[in-house]
């Protein structure tokens, strides 16, 4: 069937210009995110080393893996804020931006004179959104946060891991719930300007985006009096749910109501009348008995190869899936059978970056080059007025 949809020449938000003084995760992925559908993005970084998460590791063609996730399709611009012309130059900037988006660290920005309200004063037209820790109030909002501080503060370590000992999620999950807020956020306030003419601050903390993600932990824990039990790669209130080991592998089966619960009995157990043990018959009582559950379930799987227990689980409707090792995600199936993959340059070389998962009809997405640090600062200075002599006047003194 023929796409109705006509293929879209102008991106969403071309024509919006977005500057933004960022490092690390937060707020660059809610930048990037914007750049994606079209954006201008400056990135404001120091002179000496810029977006500190260019060092986090040389896996990518000596770049690090976060830098290149996270800024694609931007532009580079080293700009010392505590200098005199360094302000200036922020400032014509901004005379010309539609967001300022910021994660500088705690009182940073109001020393800056970049706070919402100082902003308005100077750049009325500008959304701000800020990005910070623990909310830019309240008792903690002078506090640095880091993402594994976050994630032990809003109660994740203490539902993630085993019995014994608790983890951290494996990836940057606090930044990472921030940085979608903080980017829904300024769509949110880009369309309210667009339709009402109002301009409203945006701001998003770590702490308080991570806590939203816990929000079923947390009122399960605060009306049942109990909290969810660490339980692995299983689900805390959900059985069965999680890895069995099969004849050559693991298997990972998850049953979600008591009709498939009856199937996997009847036709994978084989033992039909187990569906009304009291010990098994409601999620509960499975969670309860997940000790005894998890053995008859293991006994049946581990007769069979890991192929042969995914289609019979695919055969009686019980949803299922592998255990992909991280290394191999970039061959994954359904990645290139729905090509997913797209060549970004990066300094040094070329990369396959996965394109944004929200595919909007007619629409393809902007996935420009990975910037070397500072490498848009002549022709941004050039821009703004500032001649040949002038820049390289301004590179002399550490400007830029």
């Amino acid at each position: 069937m023929t796409d109705p949809t006509p293929p879209q020449t102008t991106a969403p938000l071309a024509g919006i210009t977005v500057v933004s003084l960022e490092q690390a995760v937060a707020a660059p992925f809610a930048t990037r995110q914007l750049a994606d559908l079209g954006a201008r993005v400056i990135k404001i970084e120091r002179p000496d080393g810029g977006d500190f998460a260019r060092g986090y590791d040389e896996a990518v063609h000596g770049n690090s893996s976060y830098f290149v996730w996270l800024n694609r399709s931007k532009e580079s611009l080293t700009l010392d804020l505590k200098s005199a012309e360094g302000r200036q130059i922020l400032d014509e900037l901004l005379e010309g931006a539609d967001v300022l988006v910021q994660n500088l660290g705690p009182g940073a920005a109001t020393r800056l004179g970049l706070d919402p309200d100082s902003l308005a004063q100077r750049h009325p037209r500008v959304i701000p959104c800020s990005v910070t820790g623990w909310g830019s109030t309240g008792p903690w909002a002078h506090r640095k946060a880091y993402d594994l501080l976050v994630q032990c503060e809003a109660g994740l370590l203490s539902v993630t891991g085993t019995e014994l000992e608790m983890a951290k999620v494996g990836i940057s999950v606090a930044d990472i719930a921030a940085g979608m807020y903080a980017y829904s956020g300024i769509l949110t306030a880009l369309l309210r300007r667009a339709t009402t003419g109002q301009v409203g601050a945006v701001e998003v903390s770590l702490f308080e985006a991570l806590t939203e993600w816990m929000g079923s932990p947390a009122y399960y824990a605060a009306y049942s009096g109990r909290r969810p039990e660490r339980v692995g790669a299983e689900h805390a209130t959900i059985a069965p749910y999680g890895p069995y080991p099969t004849a050559d592998g693991t298997i990972l089966l998850a049953v979600q109501n008591d009709r498939e619960w009856r199937r996997l009995c009847a036709e994978v157990l084989d033992d039909a009348e187990l569906a009304t043990d009291p010990r098994f018959a409601s999620n509960s009582a499975r969670v309860a008995h997940r000790t005894q559950l998890n053995k008859i379930i293991g006994t049946r799987l581990a007769e069979v190869p890991t192929t042969e227990a995914a289609t019979l689980l695919d055969q009686v409707g019980v949803a299922n899936a592998g255990i992909t090792e991280v290394e191999d995600l970039a061959r994954h199936p359904v990645l290139a059978g729905r090509n997913r993959w797209h060549a970004v340059d990066v300094p040094g070389g070329t990369m396959q970056a996965l394109r944004p998962p929200a595919e909007l009809a007619g629409i393809e997405p902007v996935m420009g080059p990975v910037p070397a640090l500072g490498e848009h600062t002549d022709a941004i200075l050039r821009e703004l007025g500032r001649s040949e002599a002038r820049v390289a006047e301004l590179h002399a003194a550490r400007v830029v």
